[in-house]
């Protein structure tokens, strides 16, 4: 089948490391006894596994989740960047967080199986605590991917805003080295999780920046966020994140939180109302007593020229 339409001879072939031997060695030995020496695969791709729970996630235990079920509550580009964050030939820890509907106690392994809860013995279908589930590992990269975003609107507002210096000056020392660092590791056997790292520094240096910028001058500030904002364009189009106007992904992501975790949308957006009459009317008390109620809730206030706007703390 693969001579037939790639060829004697292809460039990768990837699969799971439980197939090295004796799938993938077997079909070496087939097809260089058929084409001859040195034919089929350059390279070989072997990827780890999804662990649930400490075993291997698959169909046969019953222990997996559907890509639609992950992505019906998060956005695919949040499971990519949870898939990034580890080397594609390492295993991956699915945690899984379930709590029981009618104490909220965490149900262990075997509650999650028989349905039984560990504390209260409440029985619940599987089916509806499935409906519970959390993902923490999806939920930490999820955040991570909101303050990415949340970093590259707040430069390309800068850089709107701010007028481009007419000298040259050097970049900041982190944003500098960002792309050649991010591009070493990618080609180190698509270290992801490596390159993921390079981009740590840089972020915490441009919202250094961003905050302040004490310390440099106005076109070193200029420059730094100007190059970061361009190089993570070029990070983008290699891992497929980041790439999205970073405005529309976070309220999309906002809403997507906000649906998942039962809250009541309607409610902030009509405390904010009344917020924003307050302030218009000087009644700062009654400003903060509104803000301290959407604090409670978990909502942060940001207050801009445009208006307020609404987040997650």
């Amino acid at each position: 089948m693969s001579s037939a339409h790639l060829g004697d001879s292809f460039d990768i072939h990837g699969g799971g490391r439980d197939l090295i031997f004796p799938h993938h060695e077997n079909e070496i030995a087939q097809s260089q006894g058929a084409h001859g020496e040195d034919t089929f695969a350059r390279y070989w791709s072997h990827n780890g596994f999804i662990d649930f729970a400490g075993e291997k996630m698959s169909k046969s235990l019953g222990n997996f989740f559907t890509t639609r079920e992950i992505t019906g509550l998060y956005d695919p580009e949040v499971v990519r960047y949870f898939l990034l964050t580890v080397h594609y030939r390492s295993g991956l820890n699915f945690e899984v967080e379930v709590k029981c509907p009618a104490c909220e106690a965490p149900m262990d392994k075997d509650g999650q199986e028989s349905g039984r809860c560990p504390a209260c013995e409440t029985e619940t279908p599987t089916d509806d605590l499935r409906k519970q589930v959390r993902f923490p590992g999806l939920e930490e990269a999820d955040d991570r991917l909101a303050y990415i975003y949340s970093t590259l609107s707040q430069a390309r507002g800068f850089l709107v805003s701010a007028k481009k210096p007419g000298n040259e000056e050097p970049v900041a020392g982190a944003v500098a080295g960002m792309l050649e660092a991010f591009v070493a590791h990618m080609r180190n056997d698509f270290n992801t999780s490596g390159a993921l790292g390079a981009l740590s520094k840089p972020l915490g240096e441009v919202n250094g920046l961003l905050d302040s910028g004490k310390g440099v001058s106005k076109a070193v500030r200029y420059l730094t966020i100007e190059r970061f904002v361009s190089d993570m364009e070029e990070v983008a189009a290699v891992l497929g994140c980041f790439g999205q106007d970073p405005d529309q992904w976070l309220v999309k992501r906002r809403d997507g939180k906000a649906s998942r975790l039962g809250l009541d949308v309607t409610r902030v957006e009509d405390l904010l109302v009344k917020r924003t009459t307050a302030r218009g009317d000087k009644d700062w008390e009654a400003a903060d007593r509104i803000r301290d109620e959407l604090t409670k809730i978990g909502v942060g206030v940001q207050d801009g020229p445009e208006g307020s706007i609404w987040s997650f703390l």
